[in-house]
Protein backbone atom coordinates (compact mmCIF):
# COMPACT_ATOMS: atom_id res chain seq x y z
CA UNK A 1 0.00 0.00 0.00
CA UNK A 2 1.20 3.69 -0.92
CA UNK A 3 0.81 5.64 2.20
CA UNK A 4 0.08 9.18 1.78
CA UNK A 5 0.65 12.10 4.65
CA UNK A 6 -0.98 14.69 4.96
CA UNK A 7 0.11 15.96 8.02
CA UNK A 8 3.48 15.31 10.02
CA UNK A 9 4.04 14.95 14.26
CA UNK A 10 5.51 18.16 15.30
CA UNK A 11 8.25 16.21 16.24
CA UNK A 12 9.42 16.02 12.89
CA UNK A 13 9.82 20.19 12.77
CA UNK A 14 12.55 19.22 15.13
CA UNK A 15 14.86 18.52 12.07
CA UNK A 16 14.69 21.60 9.99
CA UNK A 17 17.53 22.11 8.07
CA UNK A 18 20.28 24.25 8.60
CA UNK A 19 22.95 26.24 6.89
CA UNK A 20 26.28 24.19 7.19
CA UNK A 21 28.28 25.91 5.20
CA UNK A 22 28.96 29.42 2.97
CA UNK A 23 31.87 30.23 0.48
CA UNK A 24 32.87 32.52 -2.69
CA UNK A 25 32.48 30.59 -6.19
CA UNK A 26 35.31 31.44 -8.69
CA UNK A 27 35.09 31.70 -12.31
CA UNK A 28 36.80 29.95 -15.00
CA UNK A 29 35.74 32.47 -17.89
CA UNK A 30 33.50 35.34 -18.85
CA UNK A 31 31.28 37.54 -16.59
CA UNK A 32 29.94 36.31 -13.21
CA UNK A 33 27.44 38.60 -12.61
CA UNK A 34 25.61 38.26 -15.68
CA UNK A 35 25.31 34.30 -15.22
CA UNK A 36 23.32 35.17 -11.72
CA UNK A 37 19.42 35.51 -11.82
CA UNK A 38 18.22 39.13 -12.06
CA UNK A 39 14.86 39.40 -10.58
CA UNK A 40 13.70 41.87 -12.79
CA UNK A 41 14.87 40.14 -16.06
CA UNK A 42 12.60 37.80 -18.11
CA UNK A 43 12.62 34.17 -17.13
CA UNK A 44 11.87 32.80 -20.72
CA UNK A 45 14.54 31.69 -22.57
CA UNK A 46 15.45 34.86 -25.01
CA UNK A 47 18.85 33.95 -27.21
CA UNK A 48 18.53 32.76 -30.72
CA UNK A 49 18.23 29.45 -32.00
CA UNK A 50 20.77 26.59 -30.75
CA UNK A 51 20.49 23.99 -33.98
CA UNK A 52 23.18 23.87 -35.84
CA UNK A 53 25.88 25.42 -32.66
CA UNK A 54 28.57 23.69 -31.27
CA UNK A 55 31.08 23.97 -28.73
CA UNK A 56 33.28 26.86 -29.62
CA UNK A 57 30.49 28.64 -30.15
CA UNK A 58 29.80 29.13 -26.27
CA UNK A 59 30.93 31.97 -23.52
CA UNK A 60 31.31 29.87 -20.54
CA UNK A 61 31.14 30.97 -16.57
CA UNK A 62 31.81 28.63 -13.79
CA UNK A 63 29.17 29.43 -11.40
CA UNK A 64 30.21 26.85 -9.18
CA UNK A 65 32.84 24.25 -8.69
CA UNK A 66 31.90 23.82 -5.49
CA UNK A 67 29.10 21.26 -5.60
CA UNK A 68 28.47 17.76 -4.38
CA UNK A 69 26.54 15.75 -6.59
CA UNK A 70 24.12 17.98 -8.11
CA UNK A 71 21.17 16.82 -9.49
CA UNK A 72 18.49 19.13 -10.52
CA UNK A 73 18.95 23.36 -10.76
CA UNK A 74 15.74 25.82 -10.32
CA UNK A 75 15.28 29.77 -10.42
CA UNK A 76 14.09 31.31 -7.17
CA UNK A 77 14.01 35.09 -7.56
CA UNK A 78 17.41 36.23 -7.59
CA UNK A 79 18.58 32.37 -6.36
CA UNK A 80 19.53 29.19 -8.24
CA UNK A 81 18.30 26.21 -6.28
CA UNK A 82 20.29 23.15 -6.66
CA UNK A 83 19.51 19.86 -4.80
CA UNK A 84 22.24 17.99 -4.28
CA UNK A 85 22.32 13.83 -3.90
CA UNK A 86 23.17 13.88 0.06
CA UNK A 87 20.21 15.76 1.22
CA UNK A 88 21.71 19.84 1.23
CA UNK A 89 20.28 22.33 -0.88
CA UNK A 90 22.47 24.96 -2.28
CA UNK A 91 20.90 28.14 -3.24
CA UNK A 92 23.77 30.71 -5.07
CA UNK A 93 22.93 34.25 -5.02
CA UNK A 94 24.52 37.70 -5.32
CA UNK A 95 28.16 38.07 -5.78
CA UNK A 96 28.24 33.91 -6.31
CA UNK A 97 28.05 33.32 -2.86
CA UNK A 98 27.01 29.62 -2.27
CA UNK A 99 25.32 28.84 0.86
CA UNK A 100 24.61 25.15 1.41
CA UNK A 101 21.14 24.00 3.69
CA UNK A 102 20.77 20.41 5.40
CA UNK A 103 16.66 19.79 4.40
CA UNK A 104 15.48 18.82 7.32
CA UNK A 105 13.26 15.74 6.64
CA UNK A 106 11.39 13.13 8.29
CA UNK A 107 13.07 10.11 7.43
CA UNK A 108 16.99 10.13 6.90
CA UNK A 109 17.96 11.23 3.17
CA UNK A 110 19.81 8.04 2.03
CA UNK A 111 22.73 8.47 -0.78
CA UNK A 112 23.81 5.11 -2.06
CA UNK A 113 25.34 5.42 -5.41
CA UNK A 114 22.64 7.07 -7.18
CA UNK A 115 20.01 7.36 -4.71
CA UNK A 116 19.47 10.33 -2.44
CA UNK A 117 17.99 13.68 -2.67
CA UNK A 118 16.74 14.50 -6.54
CA UNK A 119 14.17 16.09 -8.09
CA UNK A 120 12.96 19.43 -6.96
CA UNK A 121 9.86 21.91 -8.10
CA UNK A 122 9.16 25.00 -6.61
CA UNK A 123 5.41 26.38 -5.84
CA UNK A 124 4.39 29.05 -8.52
CA UNK A 125 4.11 31.20 -5.37
CA UNK A 126 7.46 29.99 -3.70
CA UNK A 127 8.38 33.65 -3.66
CA UNK A 128 5.78 33.92 -1.45
CA UNK A 129 4.90 30.31 0.22
CA UNK A 130 8.28 29.15 0.04
CA UNK A 131 6.59 26.00 -0.63
CA UNK A 132 8.71 23.23 -2.43
CA UNK A 133 8.55 19.80 -3.74
CA UNK A 134 10.97 17.16 -3.30
CA UNK A 135 11.99 13.56 -4.72
CA UNK A 136 13.69 11.58 -2.22
CA UNK A 137 15.13 8.08 -0.64
CA UNK A 138 14.89 7.04 2.55
CA UNK A 139 14.94 3.35 4.26
CA UNK A 140 12.26 1.18 5.02
CA UNK A 141 12.94 -2.50 6.27
CA UNK A 142 12.12 -3.38 2.47
CA UNK A 143 14.85 -1.67 1.47
CA UNK A 144 15.26 1.36 0.20
CA UNK A 145 12.07 3.84 -1.10
CA UNK A 146 11.56 6.98 -2.67
CA UNK A 147 8.73 9.71 -1.84
CA UNK A 148 7.46 12.65 -2.53
CA UNK A 149 7.05 15.40 -0.19
CA UNK A 150 6.65 19.23 0.27
CA UNK A 151 9.17 21.55 1.87
CA UNK A 152 8.94 24.61 3.27
CA UNK A 153 11.44 27.73 3.28
CA UNK A 154 11.78 30.47 5.90
CA UNK A 155 14.39 32.09 4.46
CA UNK A 156 17.05 29.98 6.48
CA UNK A 157 15.99 26.56 6.60
CA UNK A 158 14.84 23.81 4.52
CA UNK A 159 11.91 21.91 6.43
CA UNK A 160 8.88 19.27 5.34
CA UNK A 161 5.96 20.07 5.71
CA UNK A 162 4.34 16.75 4.72
CA UNK A 163 4.66 13.78 2.86
CA UNK A 164 2.57 13.92 -0.45
CA UNK A 165 3.58 10.16 -1.41
CA UNK A 166 5.26 7.68 -0.53
CA UNK A 167 6.05 3.96 -1.37
CA UNK A 168 7.91 4.20 -4.50
CA UNK A 169 10.14 1.30 -5.05
CA UNK A 170 13.62 2.82 -4.85
CA UNK A 171 17.48 1.49 -6.27
CA UNK A 172 20.70 2.12 -5.69
CA UNK A 173 20.83 3.18 -9.38
CA UNK A 174 17.31 2.89 -11.06
CA UNK A 175 14.80 5.49 -9.77
CA UNK A 176 14.04 8.17 -11.78
CA UNK A 177 13.80 11.44 -10.31
CA UNK A 178 12.74 14.31 -12.15
CA UNK A 179 9.68 15.77 -10.80
CA UNK A 180 7.92 18.77 -12.57
CA UNK A 181 5.46 21.41 -12.16
CA UNK A 182 3.00 20.91 -15.31
CA UNK A 183 1.01 23.56 -17.19
CA UNK A 184 -2.00 22.21 -15.36
CA UNK A 185 -0.42 22.79 -12.04
CA UNK A 186 0.26 18.84 -11.07
CA UNK A 187 2.96 17.37 -9.81
CA UNK A 188 4.95 14.94 -12.52
CA UNK A 189 7.57 12.34 -11.42
CA UNK A 190 9.30 9.99 -12.97
CA UNK A 191 10.25 6.63 -11.54
CA UNK A 192 12.64 3.99 -12.33
CA UNK A 193 12.80 0.09 -12.64
CA UNK A 194 14.54 -1.21 -10.02
CA UNK A 195 16.17 -3.63 -12.10
CA UNK A 196 12.90 -5.51 -11.85
CA UNK A 197 11.20 -6.89 -15.43
CA UNK A 198 7.81 -7.14 -13.74
CA UNK A 199 7.18 -3.65 -12.60
CA UNK A 200 7.02 -1.24 -15.48
CA UNK A 201 3.86 -3.28 -17.06
CA UNK A 202 2.49 -3.55 -13.46
CA UNK A 203 0.02 -0.91 -13.39
CA UNK A 204 -0.19 -1.44 -9.65
CA UNK A 205 3.21 -0.76 -9.21
CA UNK A 206 4.54 3.07 -9.18
CA UNK A 207 8.14 2.15 -10.45
CA UNK A 208 8.51 2.07 -13.98
CA UNK A 209 6.26 5.06 -14.55
CA UNK A 210 5.39 8.44 -14.90
CA UNK A 211 3.11 9.87 -11.97
CA UNK A 212 0.72 12.34 -11.74
CA UNK A 213 -0.69 13.85 -8.58
CA UNK A 214 -2.21 16.90 -7.05
CA UNK A 215 0.23 19.38 -4.64
CA UNK A 216 -1.88 17.92 -1.74
CA UNK A 217 -0.97 15.09 -2.83
CA UNK A 218 -4.07 13.71 -3.50
CA UNK A 219 -4.81 11.90 -7.47
CA UNK A 220 -6.21 13.59 -10.00
CA UNK A 221 -10.02 12.74 -10.80
CA UNK A 222 -8.67 12.94 -14.71
CA UNK A 223 -6.20 11.03 -14.85
CA UNK A 224 -6.17 7.54 -17.03
CA UNK A 225 -7.33 5.73 -13.84
CA UNK A 226 -9.05 8.02 -11.17
CA UNK A 227 -7.84 5.77 -8.34
CA UNK A 228 -4.06 5.60 -9.55
CA UNK A 229 -1.18 8.43 -9.85
CA UNK A 230 0.26 6.67 -12.60
CA UNK A 231 0.11 9.00 -15.87
CA UNK A 232 2.08 6.70 -18.15
CA UNK A 233 3.65 3.13 -18.10
CA UNK A 234 6.47 0.96 -19.41
CA UNK A 235 9.15 2.90 -18.07
CA UNK A 236 12.71 2.12 -18.02
CA UNK A 237 14.68 4.48 -16.09
CA UNK A 238 13.29 7.96 -16.98
CA UNK A 239 14.72 11.03 -16.34
CA UNK A 240 13.59 14.01 -18.25
CA UNK A 241 10.31 15.68 -18.13
CA UNK A 242 9.61 18.85 -20.00
CA UNK A 243 6.51 20.40 -22.08
CA UNK A 244 6.60 22.76 -25.37
CA UNK A 245 4.70 25.38 -25.79
CA UNK A 246 1.53 23.83 -27.04
CA UNK A 247 1.17 21.77 -23.45
CA UNK A 248 2.92 18.64 -25.16
CA UNK A 249 4.73 16.37 -22.42
CA UNK A 250 8.01 14.78 -23.27
CA UNK A 251 10.38 12.80 -21.75
CA UNK A 252 13.87 11.03 -21.78
CA UNK A 253 14.36 7.96 -20.32
CA UNK A 254 17.31 5.66 -20.14
CA UNK A 255 17.66 1.82 -22.05
CA UNK A 256 19.16 -0.99 -21.80
CA UNK A 257 22.67 -1.85 -23.35
CA UNK A 258 21.76 1.70 -25.80
CA UNK A 259 17.83 1.91 -26.84
CA UNK A 260 18.03 5.36 -24.83
CA UNK A 261 14.72 7.13 -25.83
CA UNK A 262 12.92 10.51 -26.25
CA UNK A 263 9.28 10.35 -26.08
CA UNK A 264 5.65 12.25 -26.39
CA UNK A 265 4.19 11.36 -23.31
CA UNK A 266 0.10 10.82 -23.77
CA UNK A 267 -2.03 10.01 -20.79
CA UNK A 268 -2.43 6.38 -20.35
CA UNK A 269 0.56 5.37 -22.79
CA UNK A 270 2.92 2.27 -22.45
CA UNK A 271 5.92 2.56 -23.27
CA UNK A 272 7.06 -0.91 -23.83
CA UNK A 273 9.61 -1.55 -21.72
CA UNK A 274 10.79 -4.19 -20.91
CA UNK A 275 8.69 -6.26 -24.08
CA UNK A 276 9.80 -3.70 -26.45
CA UNK A 277 12.86 -1.55 -27.50
CA UNK A 278 14.22 0.55 -30.04
CA UNK A 279 12.11 0.09 -33.51
CA UNK A 280 10.12 -3.20 -31.88
CA UNK A 281 6.92 -2.73 -31.73
CA UNK A 282 3.30 -4.10 -30.12
CA UNK A 283 -0.21 -3.66 -30.05
CA UNK A 284 -1.01 -0.91 -27.37
CA UNK A 285 2.61 0.03 -26.73
CA UNK A 286 4.21 3.43 -28.20
CA UNK A 287 7.18 3.21 -30.02
CA UNK A 288 9.85 6.27 -29.28
CA UNK A 289 9.89 9.80 -31.00
CA UNK A 290 13.98 9.07 -31.08
CA UNK A 291 15.93 6.49 -29.62
CA UNK A 292 19.62 6.21 -29.72
CA UNK A 293 20.30 2.59 -31.07
CA UNK A 294 23.03 0.86 -29.83
CA UNK A 295 24.74 4.24 -28.56
CA UNK A 296 24.51 5.34 -24.88
CA UNK A 297 23.30 8.78 -24.49
CA UNK A 298 22.40 7.98 -21.08
CA UNK A 299 20.14 11.10 -21.25
CA UNK A 300 19.23 13.15 -18.08
CA UNK A 301 17.36 16.42 -17.71
CA UNK A 302 15.07 17.87 -20.24
CA UNK A 303 14.19 21.86 -20.87
CA UNK A 304 12.91 23.95 -24.20
CA UNK A 305 14.89 27.08 -24.64
CA UNK A 306 12.15 28.52 -26.96
CA UNK A 307 11.02 26.01 -29.64
CA UNK A 308 14.62 24.02 -29.20
CA UNK A 309 13.91 20.46 -26.76
CA UNK A 310 17.34 20.74 -24.93
CA UNK A 311 18.38 17.45 -23.47
CA UNK A 312 21.52 16.82 -21.38
CA UNK A 313 23.52 13.50 -21.42
CA UNK A 314 25.41 11.75 -18.81
CA UNK A 315 27.00 9.05 -20.56
CA UNK A 316 28.36 11.03 -23.73
CA UNK A 317 28.91 14.48 -21.49
CA UNK A 318 27.13 16.35 -23.85
CA UNK A 319 23.88 18.81 -24.31
CA UNK A 320 22.37 18.13 -27.31
CA UNK A 321 19.80 20.09 -29.26
CA UNK A 322 16.41 17.88 -30.85
CA UNK A 323 15.93 18.62 -34.60
CA UNK A 324 12.38 18.26 -35.33
CA UNK A 325 13.07 18.84 -38.98
CA UNK A 326 14.78 14.81 -39.44
CA UNK A 327 14.73 13.60 -35.26
CA UNK A 328 17.93 13.59 -34.71
CA UNK A 329 20.35 14.74 -31.43
CA UNK A 330 22.38 17.52 -32.69
CA UNK A 331 25.08 18.39 -30.14
CA UNK A 332 25.51 21.64 -29.40
CA UNK A 333 27.79 22.09 -25.99
CA UNK A 334 30.30 19.72 -24.30
CA UNK A 335 32.27 20.29 -21.33
CA UNK A 336 34.13 16.70 -20.94
CA UNK A 337 31.81 16.33 -17.74
CA UNK A 338 28.63 13.88 -16.93
CA UNK A 339 25.60 16.09 -17.65
CA UNK A 340 22.98 16.13 -15.49
CA UNK A 341 20.33 19.26 -15.70
CA UNK A 342 19.39 21.88 -17.91
CA UNK A 343 17.53 25.44 -17.37
CA UNK A 344 17.56 27.79 -20.18
CA UNK A 345 17.22 31.23 -18.64
CA UNK A 346 17.32 34.91 -20.42
CA UNK A 347 19.75 34.64 -23.26
CA UNK A 348 21.67 31.50 -21.75
CA UNK A 349 21.65 27.85 -20.59
CA UNK A 350 22.36 26.95 -16.84
CA UNK A 351 23.66 23.37 -17.13
CA UNK A 352 25.20 20.94 -14.24
CA UNK A 353 27.40 18.11 -13.87
CA UNK A 354 27.96 14.77 -11.65
CA UNK A 355 31.62 13.87 -12.09
CA UNK A 356 31.71 12.55 -8.86
CA UNK A 357 29.00 9.58 -9.90
CA UNK A 358 29.62 6.32 -8.99
CA UNK A 359 29.16 5.75 -12.63
CA UNK A 360 31.79 8.11 -13.55
CA UNK A 361 34.85 5.40 -14.34
CA UNK A 362 37.98 7.56 -14.35
CA UNK A 363 36.30 10.93 -12.60
CA UNK A 364 35.76 10.00 -9.49
CA UNK A 365 36.75 12.93 -7.22
CA UNK A 366 36.77 15.73 -9.85
CA UNK A 367 34.74 18.64 -9.46
CA UNK A 368 30.67 19.14 -9.95
CA UNK A 369 29.87 22.48 -11.28
CA UNK A 370 27.66 24.56 -12.25
CA UNK A 371 28.25 25.89 -15.56
CA UNK A 372 26.37 29.55 -17.70
CA UNK A 373 26.59 28.85 -21.09
CA UNK A 374 25.71 31.79 -23.57
CA UNK A 375 25.79 31.37 -27.52
CA UNK A 376 27.94 33.93 -29.24
CA UNK A 377 26.01 36.37 -31.47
Amino acid sequence: MHRKVTTLALAALLLAGCAVREQETTTASGDLASALPDPAGPVAYTGPDLIGRTTGDWDVTVVSDDLVYPWEVRLAGENLVVTELDGTIAMIGAGGRLTRHRVGTSDPVVRDGGSGLMGLALARDFADSGTAYVYYTHATDSGLTNRIAELAFDGDNWTERRVLLDGIPGHQFYNGGRLAVGPDGHLYATTGWVEDDSVSQDRGSLAGKILRLRTDGSIPPDNPDPDSYVYSSGHRNPQGLAWDAEGRLWSAEHGQSGNDEINQIVAGGNYGWPLIEGDEGRDGMRAPHLHSGTNAWAPSGMAFAGDDLLLTALGDQTLYVLNGSDRTLEPVFSSGERARAVLPYRDGVYVTSTNTSPRAAGQSGEADRLLWIRPRS
